[in-house]
């Protein structure tokens, strides 16, 4: 832990599409060797592309639950006391939450068999938004983990 001042975390400016500073963050990790417009043009793509597919929602709405749907609470880290390695499981912080969803929905959009980007990351947006997928897969998996070694919470510190 350094000792110096506390670092200010800097505020992101929302999208020009829809106003939105989680929109805007997707985009940010999204985006490649920064390619902005290129990460941009796919998550705007990819919004129309829900659009079309859930007409009865808003696709900034759909977005919203797909990523609230894949957020972790827990995660299990490791921990070395007296020798023996052990999975603790620990609470996931808000930012941190966020930020492992993001990665998840890009991750599994972009080994998914669709055709173009936009495509897979709509369909792995609409599986998340539905509660099944690779992502929510994941996150499940994560919770399983950090369930089955819930009697090392003690180990906590």
């Amino acid at each position: 832990m350094s000792r110096r001042r506390e670092i200010v975390k800097r505020k992101l400016l929302p999208d020009p599409k829809y106003g939105s500073t989680t929109v805007a963050m997707f985009v940010n990790t999204m985006m490649k060797s920064g390619k902005k417009s290129i990460a941009e043009g796919i998550v705007y793509g990819a919004f129309d592309i829900l659009k079309a597919k859930v007409p009865d929602q808003n696709p900034l709405a759909v977005f919203e639950t797909a990523v609230d749907n894949a957020k972790p609470l827990l995660q299990v880290k490791s921990r070395r006391v007296g020798g023996a390695t052990y999975q603790v499981p620990v609470e996931i912080a808000p930012a941190t939450r966020t930020a492992l969803a993001f990665r998840w929905i890009i991750e599994f959009s972009r080994k998914r068999g669709e055709k173009t980007m936009k495509q897979k990351l709509a369909a792995e947006l609409l599986d998340c938004y539905n509660r099944q997928g690779a992502t929510m897969k994941r996150k499940d998996d994560t919770h399983r983990m950090a369930e089955a070694n819930k009697a090392f919470a003690h180990f906590r510190f």
